[in-house]
């Protein structure tokens, strides 16, 4: 059975003062549920957010990783880094990553490896931009980035790796995917794993929805088949709202 998983990437917001004020208040007001549940705060508060929550069936990831151990990148961080303050899962791709940051496609694979390499799980983030819908061409698009960065890896890398699809277009943009057209998505993306490496691995592999998740379309976007949870943005940094998306699942 596939892994539910409701993640919260924070992005650049929230102090220390407010991560730890909003992590204490989605940890008392969670629900039971069987999904995980992480969070993704900014690097300066992320070994305060896990000591926060080392008591808390909550996980800590980091919003981003560098692919060399050490050495001059000012201004970068190592998977050691992150494993020494007891983080253990990174998102890697995100589309401000790769639209601001102009993170390729090859770049990101060297990431992955040494996320790998590290015992990292990895939330690996892909999708197409509004062009590419409006030409038709987001199937190729998504397919491409998916096999430049990760259908070199072997079949045991699969257990580390949990996909986020972000159709950019619908986030922020004011247009809206509907739960068919991710569900549409989600089933190709398990078809072409499927063809490069097995059913097994395409069945079994957890795939997120990134596409503006709110309270009020979580659970219809979660009941497709093929969809196994969230990759939040602005939702999660409102308590209430991310209490509610965890509940739809």
């Amino acid at each position: 059975m596939r892994t539910k998983i409701v993640a919260g990437n924070w992005k650049m917001n929230k102090t220390l003062s407010e991560t730890e004020a909003l992590l204490s208040e989605i940890s008392a007001k969670l629900p039971d549920t069987k999904a995980e549940v992480i969070v993704a705060p900014t690097f300066v508060n992320l070994q305060r957010a896990a000591r926060h929550l080392e008591s808390s069936i909550i996980q800590v990831a980091a919003q981003n990783m560098h692919f060399a151990e050490n050495g001059a990148y000012t201004g970068e961080i190592s998977a050691d880094m992150l494993l020494d303050i007891d983080v253990d899962v990174v998102i890697l791709g995100h589309s401000e990553r790769r639209s601001h940051f102009g993170e390729t496609d090859e770049l990101l694979a060297k990431k992955v490896k040494t996320a790998l390499e590290k015992g990292l799980r990895i939330i690996f983030c892909f999708g197409e931009e509004l062009e590419d819908r409006k030409s038709g061409n987001h199937f190729n698009v998504v397919e491409g980035q998916l096999k430049n960065a990760l259908f070199d890896l072997p079949d045991s890398a699969w257990s580390k790796l949990v996909l986020a699809y972000e159709p950019v277009w619908a986030i922020g943009t004011g247009e809206t995917a509907s739960p068919e057209q991710a569900q549409e998505m989600h089933a190709f993306i398990r078809k072409t794993i499927s063809e490069a490496f097995n059913s097994s691995i395409a069945e079994n592999v957890t795939i997120l929805y990134g596409g503006s998740v709110k309270p009020g379309n979580a659970k219809e976007i979660f009941s497709q088949s093929d969809v196994d949870g969230g990759l939040i943005g602005g939702a999660s940094l409102k308590c209430d709202d991310f209490i509610d998306i965890v509940k739809a699942i």
